[in-house]
């Protein structure tokens, strides 16, 4: 069901197993993988995880980034007329906890440099519909001249990651990509879970076969690395209210995310410009 998509009455022939308990088999299977591996496998990244982000994303152009970030559309069949379209990319962003280790002073400390320039706070690359965040780089719409030109067409390449992950997702496990059929939102919400569990395993599994990166070389002591995580756990937790407001107010920068911006450009040319012909 999970695999192929198919509903549950569709399985009784050659299972023997009809609608009710292949949808009660579901139901206790995707609670399984979560009790067993949701620990493991929808954790937030560790420092060495991070660290190990950080340098392919150093390779590819850009240093201090740990991924890219967008939102995945899953019909729900028999959705409530009145929530149809309610939701988005920025009223998911709101809701989602993706910040909350930073604004609550739980998360790793890092430091990149871009340009000559030190930052202190990782970023996302994403597309033009998200806010303009210091944690957030868009690429750069109707680019004018050769360096604006060549630093959108990085990130576009790069941030095309979460679109083929959304793909792979959707080829493996057909039932996030076919209408949802259930009734009840908290199901659905732990299919996805399920299947995102397995997905993280396999990648984790066979990421060693197709990554195309070597990150060992930052591992010598000569290497010129510019990003670095502190192993150790920040201890600082916001005493009050308008501390966390502080935290909140430099995630959302614009300042730093123009200037961040501006320094990756410059940064993308010096490193890729001979790949390039501009003539």
């Amino acid at each position: 069901m999970m695999a192929y998509g198919c509903p549950a009455d569709a399985v009784d022939e050659y299972l023997r197993l009809g609608e009710t308990t292949a949808l009660l088999c579901l139901e206790h299977f995707v609670q399984g993988i979560i009790n067993i591996f949701g620990d493991e496998y929808l954790r937030r990244p560790t420092p060495e995880d991070l660290q190990r982000l950080f340098d392919i994303g150093e390779i590819r152009g850009f240093p201090g980034m740990i991924g890219s970030i967008d939102c995945i559309h899953w019909e729900w069949k028999n959705c409530p007329t009145a929530w149809k379209g309610t939701l988005n990319d920025i009223n998911i962003l709101d809701r989602s906890p993706v910040f909350d280790d930073i604004l609550q002073g739980r998360a790793p400390k890092v430091n990149y440099i871009v340009n000559g320039n030190g930052y202190h706070l990782a970023y996302y690359l994403t597309d033009g519909i998200y806010p303009k965040w210091a944690t957030f780089v868009q690429s750069i719409p109707l680019p004018q001249g050769p360096k604006a030109s060549l630093f959108a067409t990085y990130q576009e390449v790069v941030r095309k990651d979460v679109e083929r992950a959304f793909g792979v997702l959707q080829a493996r496990f057909a039932i996030v990509k076919n209408p949802a059929l259930l009734w009840d939102k908290i199901k659905i919400g732990k299919i996805m879970r399920a299947c995102i569990i397995l997905h993280n395993m396999i990648v984790e599994d066979e990421r060693d076969g197709y990554t195309p990166f070597d990150v060992s070389v930052f591992a010598q002591p000569e290497s010129n690395q510019s990003s670095q995580v502190d192993f150790t756990y920040s201890t600082y937790m916001p005493s009050n209210l308008g501390n966390m407001m502080s935290i909140r107010n430099r995630v959302r920068d614009r300042t730093i995310h123009h200037q961040l911006k501006a320094d990756l450009v410059e940064h993308i040319w010096q490193k890729f410009r001979t790949n390039q012909d501009f003539d």
